[in-house]
C-alpha cells in the first residue's frame, strides 16, 4: 500500500526517515563526524547528515529528492555489512512512478552526476591501478545498475537525447574497466588484477541483472554492446573482459559474497576503516582491526569468532583466515593476548583447528601461490594467459 507524504509524494518503498535509520544502523560513523562530507563529489554524504538533523524536512520532498536520498543512502552503505534495501527502487521502481514524467530529466541528470561521486571513504572493496592513480570498486556496479534503469525509462518516456547521454557514460565506464584490466596485466600487477576481476564480475553482473529486469530486447544494438561482457566475447571489446570473468570464476568467486557472518559483530560498524576489502587479500584489514583502540579485547574475540564461523560456512573462502592472521599477528602476544577473554572451549577449538593451521602461512607465501596459479591459468574461452 502506498504511503503519502505531506508533500503529496506517493511512496511504495521505504519511508525516508526509516531509510535514514537504516543508514545509521550500518554506517553510524557518517553521523559522528568520522567521514569528511565537504569537498568535491561528497554532497550526497552531506545530504544524509542534513536530513538526519532536520527530519521534518523529509515531509516536503518530491520524487526527485526521494530518488536522490535513495541514491545517497545506497552509495553510503553499499560497501557496508548491511546495505540499504533500495536497489529495486533506484533501478526500476522509481523510474516507473506515476509522476516520473515531471521528474525523469532531473533524475537522469542526477544519475549521470553520481558516476563521479567520491566513494573512497565508504567502501574498502577496491582495486587500484597505481600507474594512473585509478580506483575501481563495486560502486561502479551499483552505478551501472541505476544507469541502465535510467536509460530504459528514458527510452520508454521518449527522451532519446538524454538516453544517449546515459548510454555514453555507461560505455565510458565499460571502457574504463577494460583499460584498467589491460594495464594491470601489462604491468604484471597480479594482486590488483585479481582484485579487479572480482569487481568487474560484480559490476557487469549488476548491469546484466537490470538489463534482464527491464526485459531489453536482444535485438537492441545497445543490448548487444553491453550484455554479458564478462561471459561472452564481444567484437566491441578486448577478450580481456571474458578472460577476467573466467579468472574470477576460477580463483575469487567463493571469496566475495554477502559476508553474512560479518553482520553479527556490531563492533565492525564502529568505523569506516573496518569495512571489508576484496577477498582473499585481507591481511591488512585484520591488522587494522587488531591494532585499533576502538575495539576492546572482547570485541576482537567476537570478530575472530565471526571469521571462524565464516570459514566453517564456506571453507574455500580463505579471506577470513588471512584477516584472522593479520589481527592476531598485530597483537603483542598473538592469540595469547586475548586468552583472558576467550571462552575456554573456543580457545581450544581454535588452536587445534584447520582454520588456525592454515593461518600460519605467511602473507608473501600465500600471495605468491595466487600469483603462480594466475600465471599457469589458461582461459578456457579465450586461451589467454596472464
Amino acid at each position: 500500500m502506498a504511503k503519502k507524504l505531506p508533500s503529496g509524494l506517493k511512496l511504495m518503498g521505504i519511508a525516508p526517515n526509516i531509510l535514514l535509520k537504516n543508514v545509521e544502523n550500518t554506517a553510524p560513523y557518517l553521523f559522528q563526524g568520522e567521514i569528511e562530507t565537504s569537498g568535491p563529489n561528497r554532497a550526497y554524504l552531506a545530504k544524509l547528515v542534513f536530513y538526519k538533523k532536520n527530519l521534518k524536512a523529509l515531509a516536503h520532498i518530491d520524487l526527485t529528492e526521494y530518488f536522490h536520498l535513495c541514491l545517497a543512502a545506497h552509495w553510503t552503505t553499499a560497501g557496508t555489512f548491511v546495505p540499504t534495501d533500495v536497489d529495486n527502487q533506484i533501478r526500476e521502481g522509481l523510474w516507473r512512478h506515476e509522476t516520473v514524467g515531471a521528474h525523469i530529466q532531473r533524475m537522469a541528470k542526477l544519475t549521470i552526476e553520481s558516476w563521479q561521486w567520491d566513494y573512497e571513504q565508504v567502501t574498502n572493496r577496491k582495486s587500484y591501478n597505481p600507474a594512473r592513480g585509478q580506483v575501481m570498486s563495486t560502486h561502479e556496479g551499483t552505478w551501472l545498475s541505476v544507469a541502465i534503469g535510467a536509460y530504459n525509462a528514458l527510452i520508454k518516456n521518449k527522451f532519446p537525447k538524454l538516453a544517449q547521454d546515459i548510454a555514453d557514460v555507461i560505455l565510458a565506464e565499460v571502457d574504463k574497466e577494460e583499460k584498467l584490466l589491460i594495464e594491470l596485466r601489462e604491468k604484471r600487477d597480479h594482486i590488483n588484477f585479481l582484485r579487479s576481476t572480482a569487481l568487474m564480475a560484480h559490476n557487469f553482473g549488476d548491469l546484466d541483472r537490470v538489463i534482464d529486469q527491464w526485459q531489453m530486447s536482444p535485438d537492441d544494438a545497445f543490448y548487444k554492446r553491453i550484455y554479458k561482457l564478462g561471459h561472452n566475447l564481444n567484437e566491441s571489446y578486448s577478450p580481456i573482459l571474458v578472460y577476467s570473468g573466467q579468472v574470477n570464476k576460477a580463483f575469487l568467486a567463493n571469496e566475495n559474497h554477502r559476508h553474512m557472518s560479518m553482520r553479527q559483530p556490531r563492533p565492525l560498524r564502529k568505523s569506516h576503516n573496518f569495512l571489508i576489502p576484496v577477498g582473499p587479500f585481507m591481511d591488512d584489514w585484520g591488522k587494522i582491526l587488531g591494532e585499533s583502540s576502538l575495539l576492546s579485547a572482547e570485541e576482537k574475540v567476537e570478530i575472530i569468532a565471526a571469521f571462524h564461523e565464516g570459514f566453517t560456512r564456506q571453507d574455500q573462502a580463505l579471506g577470513y583466515i588471512r584477516a584472522y592472521r593479520g589481527l592476531v599477528n598485530s597483537l603483542p602476544e598473538g592469540l595469547e593476548s586475548l586468552e583472558r577473554v576467550l571462552p575456554f572451549d573456543f580457545y581450544q577449538t581454535l588452536k587445534k583447528s584447520k582454520f588456525a593451521t592454515m593461518a600460519e602461512q605467511p602473507r608473501d607465501e600465500f600471495e605468491l601461490m595466487y600469483k603462480q596459479k594466475l600465471e599457469e591459468f589458461v582461459c578456457p574461452v579465450t586461451q589467454l594467459k596472464f
